[in-house]
């Protein structure tokens, strides 16, 4: 089997983008030192489960609102799923997606962050949509 090794985001403003992670996230997003505009992003400790990306300029315009998804969305494992997406309301993202109980796994929404791209914010909670 083929895993999922890197992952890219794209931005029109790779400096809010980074921002905006950084703030949500807890991403440590550097500037790369080489022949492109390249931001690294480090999403957690090495040997845990998770990969790392990248970050860099997009080369067209942002995605329409209302369009299908036409990218390979991410979704991230939190602790609490209320509390970020107020924090991401709060510095620059939109709610592409309200909560939702994924009956025994959690509770998943979609945002979208400054530039338009969706992310997966997932709480576990195996009681999620029982009555």
């Amino acid at each position: 089997m083929s895993r999922v090794v890197h992952f890219e985001i794209h931005a029109e403003d790779p400096e809010r983008a980074a921002t905006f992670y950084r703030n949500l996230l807890g991403w440590q997003i550097t500037k790369w030192v080489g022949p492109m505009e390249y931001w690294m992003v480090i999403t957690g400790e090495d040997g845990k489960p998770g990969i790392n990306g990248g970050l860099m300029r997009r080369m067209g315009p942002p995605p329409a609102d209302g369009q299908p998804v036409n990218a390979f969305p991410c979704t991230v494992q939190i602790d609490d799923l209320d509390g970020k997406i107020e924090k991401a309301l709060s510095t620059g993202g939109t709610l592409a997606l309200p909560k939702m109980p994924i009956p025994g796994l959690g509770w998943l929404a979609y945002i979208k962050d400054t530039e338009g791209n969706i992310l997966g914010l997932m709480q576990h909670d195996p009681t999620a949509g029982q009555a």
